[in-house]
């Protein structure tokens, strides 16, 4: 089987009503307002580099960190969202604001090429001296997928150029030859945008650096970390930051030895996503093993069922197996949205739905719960469970996640399609158009649907000749009931392999393959090992993970709420929710706490009978505060009456 790529994000076009409406969001509202949000907390004055710098906006903890000396990384994402949004819809003003801020960091460069604005303009003596803290590579990551992105956009090199210079210095600083150090960022990042700049130029240097940054990882004795640190402090043996161990950056180990997912969440995901780079790229099977290995633990045993990652707020990241509480759940929209990285680039290095499966799963649910409705609100934790305490933020003291999820929604397209030499695969449906070429025949494709919310789907394929070449359709794990057809004519579905259809044929004109994706609502139920949801289900319908928020479920908490085995699941189309929607409703019981006056007694609450309506998760806290849950209790009983 030839190798697949995907389809670059300006080559697709989407017309599906639900993803237009995101990215028109996003486009009008999120963009501009981050922007202006960037401006008002100083980060974007920080580029100019002030002497003297004003005072910290956010002061050193007593660790000595302050998040100021990442902020290089928030204008990196915010020009490569908007990058992508000029893709879509050109904007002078946006373009504008973008050419400001490279203005500022190409003034901003030393003339040795190095390029971090907290170093140069606050610390320039203590350039490369703590990278397990302080980002110094993960900004220059950011800031190279923003000049990436820029350049795709609108074919301008200045950026590029900017980080070029930059990333030859870090050339000349870091590696294994005679003078350099053999160092590695704590906070990964960049090697997933060297990646980029390879596939963009072609040249080799980007990937040599890139597979050095993977290979010395974890690497020991000695230790880098260990190495700068004593070069810092003197040969203090202590470290001054709050996690004093190598499995928080995932450098505890080298990475091919590496069999379980451990530390900080985004770090592991952006890690992860490179290695699958390198290893589609080097044909490398012992890392395409070791990310077969820690994809199989994340699966198994440490993602939530919206495919939020990380429980814990303390390291923002992993703790045990089966650890996944759900009313404090951290799952930091970041961390989803870098699985959703990582899952593609799992999925060109071998073709498998399982890998789609989970971009899906991640897209729909612990993701774009991070932006709100209307593009100006934001989680950054996003828990399973409520009081009604949580709501969002308008920002943030660490605003990565803002940025992160415009840019994913902003590049939504990239993740639809993939082209080889003799096929297309469709990977996601929701109503999109593009032109491709496969094996030198233009293609043109239109995929009708209203996808998610109905699993009716036309894919209308039309090529300039008539030519033969695959046509591979994803077939959903949770669709358990699928038909396809090729011009009325029935396809057979089992023939299906490893989540894919593939349709060889001679392809005409006019031709349009129908699938039709049963979407029946269904329970889950959570290994026995989480014991938090023990004696609980979650519903979902399709791709999407549904939950019970309290503007639906008028009557107080909806933890009072229990769903009967037996009980039916309906899905209903509301139209007058969200610009339209499909909920789930049920007969349910509700405990009564009317007459509970104590905290404690011998006898049980009434239980009566009512009725729950679920929304899809990624809407809860969109509309009046209140109290959330995605596992909702079961009775084994029947409801009272």
């Amino acid at each position: 089987m030839s190798r697949y790529a995907p389809v670059p994000f300006p080559q697709v076009k989407l017309e599906g009503q639900f993803w237009h409406e995101r990215l028109d969001t996003v486009l009008t509202r999120t963009v501009p307002s981050q922007h202006k949000k960037l401006a008002e907390v100083g980060i974007l004055d920080s580029l100019k580099l002030p002497d003297p710098p004003p005072p910290l906006r956010f002061p050193r903890h007593p660790n000595g960190f302050t998040v100021q000396v990442f902020w290089d990384s928030d204008v990196g994402k915010w020009i490569e969202a908007a990058s992508y949004a000029l893709a879509h819809r050109r904007d002078a003003d946006i373009e504008a604001k973008i050419e400001a801020a490279i203005d500022d960091l190409e003034k901003a460069q030393a003339p040795d090429g190095y390029l971090n604005c907290w170093y140069l303009g606050r610390e320039p003596d203590k350039r490369w001296t703590n990278l397990r803290d302080n980002h110094e590579m993960y900004n220059a990551g950011h800031l190279l997928e923003g000049a990436v992105a820029y350049f795709q956009v609108t074919g301008r090199r200045r950026f590029l150029d900017v980080m070029e210079r930059y990333l030859d210095h870090i050339y000349a600083t870091f590696g294994t030859g005679p003078g350099q150090r053999r160092g590695y960022d704590g906070h990964e990042e960049i090697e997933l945008a060297l990646m980029k700049l390879y596939y963009l130029t072609g040249e080799k240097k980007h990937l040599d650096f890139a597979a050095y940054l993977i290979n010395e990882r974890g690497q020991q004795p000695p230790h880098y970390f260990d190495v700068e640190r004593d070069l810092r402090e003197g040969g203090d043996s202590r470290q001054r930051y709050v996690f004093a161990n190598y499995e928080y950056s995932q450098s505890h180990k080298p990475v091919r030895e590496q069999d379980k997912v451990v530390g900080h969440a985004v770090r592991a995901m952006y890690l992860y996503t490179a290695m699958a780079d390198l290893a589609a790229e080097l044909d490398d099977a012992a890392l395409k093993r070791a990310c077969e290995v820690l994809w199989d633990d994340v699966m198994e045993t440490k993602m939530y069922v919206t495919a939020g990652l990380g429980p814990s707020a303390h390291n923002e990241g992993f703790t045990h197996d089966f650890d996944l509480p759900n009313q404090t759940a951290y799952a930091e929209t970041c961390a989803s949205v870098a699985l959703i990285f990582w899952a593609q680039r799992m999925l060109h290095l071998d073709l498998d739905g399982k890998y789609a499966d989970i971009l899906e799963l991640a897209m729909f649910n612990g993701a774009l719960s991070g932006l709100s409705r209307d593009g100006t609100h934001y989680f950054y934790a996003n828990p399973l469970e409520s009081d009604g305490t949580p709501t969002r933020w308008e920002w943030h003291t660490c605003p990565c996640c803002t940025m992160n999820v415009s840019r994913l929604v902003a590049s939504v397209g990239q993740y639809f399609l993939s082209t080889s030499a003799d096929g297309v695969a469709f990977h996601l449906y929701g109503g999109i158009a593009s032109d491709i070429e496969i094996g030198g025949t233009r293609v043109s494709l239109r995929e009708v649907s209203s996808y998610p919310w109905s699993g009716d789907i036309a894919i209308h394929v039309d090529p300039e000749t008539s030519a033969r070449f695959d046509v591979k359709l994803r077939i959903p794990a949770w669709c358990t009931d699928a038909k396809v057809s090729v011009n009325g004519a029935a396809v057979d579905v089992t023939t299906a392999e490893r989540g894919y259809l593939t349709i060889n044929r001679t392809w005409q004109k006019g031709d349009i393959v129908t699938l039709d994706l049963s979407m029946p609502p269904v329970r889950l139920y959570a290994h026995p090992g989480v014991i938090m949801d023990a004696g609980r289900v979650a519903l979902k319908r399709g791709p999407l993970v549904y939950c019970l928020e309290e503007t639906d479920n008028p009557g107080g908490r909806v933890q009072r709420l229990k769903l009967p085995r037996n009980a039916t699941l309906h899905a209903e189309k509301r139209p007058d929710l969200f610009d339209g929607i499909v909920t789930l409703k049920a007969d349910a019981t509700a405990l009564d706490e009317s007459d509970f006056h104590q905290l404690y007694r011998t006898t049980p609450p009434r239980e009566t009978a009512s009725t729950l309506t679920a929304i899809p998760y990624f809407l809860w806290a969109n509309r009046a505060q209140g109290s959330m849950v995605v596992w909702v209790p079961e009775a084994v009983t029947e409801p009272a009456h």
